[in-house]
């Protein structure tokens, strides 16, 4: 009988030696961690002032019905208080808060809750639509509490992670999950490398932080996947990459992101067979831009960018997150495969704020004007921000919309008019120039087809092959 209680004894003690050696990784409790950090979590509310035109008839017009537009004129414009709400996080004791853009963008006011119960007014110091961030000041002498950044990059699928937020305006709410995958990419921003968690993410937690278990911000929750709410899906925008944005908002009120002023896309098995290149990696240069850092230090068409700055590039995705965080001005080393050997090009980094590049995607909120493709025998305009809203389309949708076909274009029986044109060749389209230039190099060839990637008038993307005369 002594010998069985002595078995027990020593089980019970091994087992709770196993629990509390292995706590460290299942946590018995959040209490503690969510106590801590909650009062640097904090509610944002905006307002912005939405002016609408009231119906004068007693009946709806049907949505895209052209009488819509026809009968606007004869309503009344009425103005009306939107509200938006966000979550966001406190970085200096001075009441420096980081969000999301998108929670503060066009708002007329913004009001920050701090514990629950404190409101403060706050002013925008800064904010960067491409990677979806912004960064306020409290107005108030109080001191805060800060939370810290951690290191993204030592993040690993399967890590515990907590969410705090604003979720549907219900105040300070904790979630728990694990980080699930990671360097998602879902057609949000340019730069997307995010990371994806189970952790309850919902409408409202926009600009709220993700926390490792030591407490440090490794990532601004940014999107969820399902328009209902959080299915289990949620994606953050990793930290390393999110401080290099808020210092320079800080700094400077704007980004200053390195640009290399090179078009790029996916370097496939058939283009790294016939280059003789190993594997596929790296990334297939389209078109080099004018009197660009790359143009400058010899950078071609055709040249595979193997290593940027001595970063390897696997795939085409990696290029542009790594040259936009790269010191502007700093000269870097740019390893590239072409005719069938390794070359350096040292390369000076330009701005991409002030480059050309960036103006031309700018400009997409302007009214485009219609450019007709003689080669195609079809009329097109540039795709426009208002369009890529209205057909809700990925933020960083680029292409050309098809506004009328003529009897005798190759496109007749493929495509119909409101049909966008996004890629050609595998290569996005951002004007119509782009377009000209990829069908007179087809038709210049023996092939004389063309793949083309659109979305259609129910906004659903797919290839379509068409064979030019």
């Amino acid at each position: 009988m002594n010998k069985i209680k002595i078995i027990l004894i020593t089980l019970v003690f091994t087992f709770g030696l196993s629990i509390q050696s292995n706590s460290k990784t299942v946590p018995a409790s959040f209490a503690d961690l969510a106590e801590r950090l909650m009062p640097s979590v904090v509610n944002i509310s905006t307002t912005q002032t939405v002016t609408t035109t009231t119906n004068p008839f007693p009946f709806q017009f049907p949505p895209g019905s052209p009488f819509e537009d026809m009968f606007k004129e004869f309503g009344t414009p009425q103005e009306r208080k939107s509200a938006a709400l966000g979550s966001g996080f406190i970085i200096d004791e001075k009441g420096i808060v980081v969000t999301n853009n998108h929670v503060i963008q066009d708002a007329e006011d913004i009001v920050v809750r701090v514990n629950g119960d404190q409101e403060f007014n706050a002013k925008v110091i800064g904010a960067d639509p491409l990677s979806d961030i912004a960064v306020l000041q409290l107005d108030t002498e109080e001191k805060f509490t800060p939370v810290a950044f951690g290191n993204s990059d030592k993040a690993r699928i399967g890590d515990w992670v907590i969410a705090i937020g604003n979720p549907f305006g219900l105040g300070g709410t904790v979630t728990s999950g694990i980080i699930s995958a990671r360097n998602r990419s879902i057609g949000l921003s340019r730069y997307e490398d995010y990371i994806q968690t189970d952790a309850s993410i919902n409408s409202g937690n926009s600009g709220g932080p993700l926390f490792d278990m030591s407490g440090d911000v490794i990532g601004i929750n940014t999107a969820i996947l399902g328009r209902n709410g959080s299915i289990g899906i949620g994606f953050s925008i990793p930290s390393n990459s999110a401080k290099i944005v808020i210092d320079q908002l800080i700094e400077f009120g704007e980004t200053k992101r390195g640009w290399l002023g090179v078009r790029i896309q996916e370097v496939s098995q058939e283009i790294a067979d016939i280059e003789k290149l190993d594997e596929p990696r790296g990334a297939l240069v389209a078109s080099v831009a004018e009197n660009s850092p790359s143009a400058k230090a010899g950078v071609k068409a055709g040249d595979i960018i193997l290593e940027f700055n001595g970063v390897k590039i696997n795939q085409m995705k990696e290029l542009p997150a790594i040259v936009a965080k790269t010191k502007v001005g700093s000269t870097v080393k740019v390893k590239i495969w072409r005719n069938k050997k390794e070359i350096t090009k040292n390369v000076l980094l330009g701005r991409l704020e002030t480059s050309d590049d960036f103006k031309v995607s700018e400009k997409q909120s302007e009214t485009p004007k219609d450019l007709i493709i003689k080669d195609l025998k079809i009329t097109v305009r540039t795709l426009t921000k208002d369009d890529i809203k209205n057909r809700k389309l990925p933020n960083q949708t680029t292409g050309l919309i098809v506004t009328k076909i003529g009897n005798s274009s190759p496109l007749r029986n493929s495509i119909s008019e409101n049909s966008i044109i996004v890629e050609a060749q595998k290569t996005k389209i951002k004007t119509a120039s782009d377009l000209e230039k990829i069908v007179k190099k087809v038709l210049k060839s023996n092939q004389k087809t063309i793949l083309f990637a659109i979305y259609n008038t129910q906004n659903q993307r797919r290839y379509i092959g068409v064979k030019l005369d």
